[in-house]
């Protein structure tokens, strides 16, 4: 279970045993998350891009702030919770974003968003589960294993984007990426704004074409 903290105005989601999984105050890696993988792809018009995981918005906005009038933003969020916390609790960190046209918050897995799609997206951004490293559990499995690496692949339009954003690197990952046919850049990126925090792994992989 997840809980909300509030200390002043920085804000902290929790695991019940403890474990901070996000804070206000943290956002630059996954703001790179968007800003690395939009600018790969140019000035595309009217580009269709699906984030997983809302968090505390951090992806989402940094997109919104360069996407074209036309685009369509698809946040996927599984956790009811974090929705919910996002329109109260968390307004002040979310501000007016999810009025944004440009945006549909679905609830839901987005594994089975992406496994529906075929040639849809021109990005993926994906910011769950701390990453690839618990890849062994078969949840997981869905989005960083082969077959769901795979299903990616084909979610993605011809030079479509799959980002993905890990608190470590993960050379398995890094082969598995490029075993399903992505060129892939691989970034290291501050938690925090001006260099600070710890070192946060972003994977830039390329779908060849367009």
């Amino acid at each position: 279970m997840l809980r909300l903290l509030q200390r002043g105005t920085e804000l902290s989601i929790r695991l019940d045993g403890g474990n901070e999984l996000m804070n206000s105050r943290l956002g630059g890696s996954e703001e790179a998350l968007a800003t690395l993988a939009l600018a790969r792809l140019g000035d595309r018009t009217a580009p269709q891009v699906l984030i997983g995981g809302l968090g505390m918005g951090f992806t989402l906005r940094a997109a919104q702030a360069v996407v074209p009038a036309d685009a369509r933003l698809v946040v996927a969020e599984i956790v009811p919770e974090l929705a919910l916390w996002a329109r109260d609790q968390m307004a002040p960190v979310f501000g007016d974003c999810l009025g944004d046209p440009r945006v549909t918050l679905r609830l839901g897995d987005v594994g089975a968003m992406i496994r529906e799609a075929t040639g849809l997206y021109d990005a993926i951004l994906l910011d769950v589960d701390n990453g690839p490293d618990g890849v062994t559990r078969a949840e997981n499995d869905t989005l960083y294993g082969m077959a769901g690496l795979q299903a990616a692949r084909r979610a993605l339009t011809a030079g479509g984007v799959l980002a993905v954003w890990s608190a470590a690197p993960d050379h398995g990952f890094s082969k598995r990426l490029a075993k399903c046919g992505f060129e892939v850049a691989i970034h290291s990126v501050r938690a925090g704004h001006n260099r600070r925090g710890p070192r946060h792994t972003i994977w830039i992989a390329t779908r060849p074409g367009g």
